[in-house]
């Protein structure tokens, strides 16, 4: 049988996944190297329960090159007979021209090099991910799944800025991103509650990456996150929201470079500048410090306040939806940014929430809220069976 491979390369992490293709996608393995070029650690679990944990050496770590060389080399040692006739690679900027899944070849590689100014923190990673799968399995189909993809049917109002026109027709607009975790999510919600199939729906997909998207008829109509990844909720090591003026005065006053600018706003700032300790939110609340607090407490903040504006976008709200590393796990910030939301309907069940059931909704609320596991894997799997099979 073919198989499938998925490479989902983050910042600071690659997940993959080994798929079996009978023309549906059935999962055999799957994995993560996370801690790039800080603490690397490997870990694997096959569908037969068994699990692999071990931490790499700095060297093996070192970037998502030297990770990728780590994958590659476990998959050939599990399953040795596996068939990779494609691999879907979740491409975090697709920039004006890729609304879809696409097959890759040098054109199109070329024309997303051209999108990392975008995506500085991911598009390399992306990309590095797609020069080392095809040096590894040549003969394979290279599918671009494309994390921009899902909002590019939202409205002229949500896609642009106030800027002259000419910059938005070179491609300035509003782009949004994680939409790869929001079509799973929407699908998984229409199985879950299938009267919610055509509601109106916030899903706040929370991790090292953060964002919020209103989905209105299982489409995407406003996202956080607008011209790069930076923009909107506060992030491990992202600022979020930010006055331009900001970046102006630190270039006047402080003379400071564009890269200079850029490795504090995507690497220094969010949850790491804020506590001036860690971006891992499960080491911030083991802390306890009151600047620890403080940026999880900002973090809450700006969660909320991003809510009311979508809630109002939708014109109410049918159900919230938590997804991502901490949208899953944390139940403190689950409950933080589900206080005092009444005037929304929304109300949680204080014990469903600590028990991390699917539904928290409490006894009589108006507003369902979920908590549902994304699976990006999943979906650029689907995708590329697709476009493999026509």
């Amino acid at each position: 049988m073919t198989h499938v491979l998925t490479l989902n390369s983050g910042s600071s992490s690659i997940k993959f996944a080994l798929y079996a293709n009978g023309g549906t996608p059935v999962e055999e393995l799957r994995g993560q190297v996370e801690g790039l070029g800080a603490t690397p650690r490997f870990a694997l679990k096959t569908q037969d329960g068994t699990r692999e944990e071990r931490e790499l050496s700095a060297e093996e770590g070192a970037d998502h090159g030297a990770a990728l060389q780590v994958i590659l080399a476990r998959l050939e040692a599990l399953r040795p007979d596996a068939q990779v006739t494609a691999i879907g690679h979740r491409v975090v900027h697709g920039g004006p021209d890729h609304s879809a899944p696409i097959v890759m070849d040098d054109a199109v590689i070329a024309d997303l090099e051209g999108l990392v100014l975008l995506a500085p923190l991911h598009q390399p990673a992306n990309l590095a991910g797609i020069h080392a799968a095809r040096a590894a399995f040549p003969s394979a189909v290279q599918v671009a799944c494309f994390d921009t993809a899902f909002h590019r049917a939202q409205t002229w109002e949500a896609d642009t800025y106030a800027l002259p026109k000419a910059l938005y027709d070179e491609g300035i607009r509003r782009y949004g991103f994680h939409g790869l975790s929001y079509e799973y999510v929407s699908g998984r919600l229409t199985e879950i509650a299938p009267e919610l199939a055509n509601g109106r729906v916030i899903i706040a997909h929370l991790g090292n990456g953060a964002s919020m998207c209103a989905v209105h008829d299982g489409h995407g109509v406003g996202s956080s996150m607008g011209f790069t990844a930076l923009d909107g909720l506060p992030m491990g090591t992202r600022c979020g929201q930010l006055d331009p003026g900001v970046v102006l005065y630190l270039m006047a006053e402080k003379g400071m470079s564009a890269e200079e600018i850029e490795t504090l706003l995507y690497r220094e700032s969010g949850l790491k500048g804020l506590s001036g300790l860690s971006h891992d939110m499960r080491t911030l609340e083991q802390a306890d410090t009151e600047d620890a607090r403080r940026a999880i407490s900002y973090f809450v903040h700006r969660i909320k306040r991003e809510l009311g504006g979508q809630v109002a976008l939708l014109g109410g709200l049918d159900a919230l939806v938590f997804c991502g590393g901490i949208g899953e796990n944390a139940t403190a910030v689950r409950a933080g940014v589900c206080e005092g939301l009444d005037w929304a309907g929304i109300a949680i069940d204080p014990a469903a929430n600590e028990e991390g059931r699917r539904e928290l909704t409490a006894p009589g609320a108006a507003t369902r809220v979920f908590v549902i596991r994304t699976d990006e894997e999943q979906m650029i799997a689907r995708h590329t069976v697709a476009l493999l099979t026509g």
